[in-house]
């Protein structure tokens, strides 16, 4: 399974935030999305999610050697500030979710099941998720992708503001998971990229560059990172 992405071009104004990016990305790796604030990392996202149309450019999902446009259930986006239904608890919004999605799960896990996965302790469960910390909503995030199992998964700063043991366990998590998918996520901390990610791909001046991932973690590697990151006005 392959994600294309052929001639994406986005503007806004007399801005021009994506340049004919073109990429392809596969199963089974986590791609890290590296890039300066303002770079077009979210923009990128919204294009592909369809949250935003690009002005120019296609998506395509490749499966099989056959090709097809992106349709919404092929996409699940890890938002980096959770949109979650703050009215419901824990529980209905999971219950919810299952029932909608029903007719693309096959699994015999019971709501309970879900929650101990993510380790959402059982007097959290029937709270409201207004209640929730910023972590216990980036899980339950999480948690929907897990079930419904979507090809492509868009993880947009999803550990920035975590704490060290909630980042852990998302991290294990996309570990678990990325060999049914393509995941790309979506980073300005280098560190982060290293640890978790299998390819790093650089969005600097609106392309896509790929970085050699044989270089990962030698000295050379943030060197190269910078190089491309780094504006040509600056010294």
């Amino acid at each position: 399974m392959q994600l294309e992405l052929k001639n994406i071009k986005k503007s806004f104004d007399s801005k021009q935030v994506l340049k004919d990016v073109n990429f392809t990305f596969e199963q089974g790796k986590i791609y890290g999305l590296l890039g300066r604030n303002g770079a077009g990392k979210t923009t990128l996202f919204n294009c592909l999610s369809g949250e935003m149309k690009a002005d120019e450019g296609e998506f395509f999902l490749i499966q099989e050697g056959h090709s097809s446009v992106l349709k919404p259930e092929t996409i699940g986006y890890v938002f980096a500030t959770p949109i979650l239904p703050e009215f419901l608890t824990g529980f209905e919004f999971l219950k919810f979710y299952i029932d909608i999605n029903k007719e693309h799960i096959q699994s015999d896990r019971t709501i309970d099941d879900y929650f101990d996965l993510i380790q959402i302790e059982k007097e959290d469960r029937h709270r409201l998720i207004k209640g929730y910390s910023h972590g216990m909503k980036n899980k339950l995030q999480m948690l929907c992708f897990i079930i419904s199992k979507p090809p492509i998964i868009l993880l947009d700063e999803p550990l920035t503001s975590l704490d060290v043991v909630v980042s852990h366990e998302i991290k294990k998590l996309l570990l678990e998971m990325k060999h049914d998918h393509i995941i790309l996520f979506s980073t300005h901390i280098l560190q982060l990229a290293t640890d978790l990610c299998d390819e790093i791909v650089v969005l600097n001046d609106g392309k896509l560059d790929q970085v050699d991932h044989t270089i990962i973690g030698n000295p050379q590697f943030e060197e190269k990172i910078i190089s491309l990151l780094k504006d040509e006005n600056e010294a």
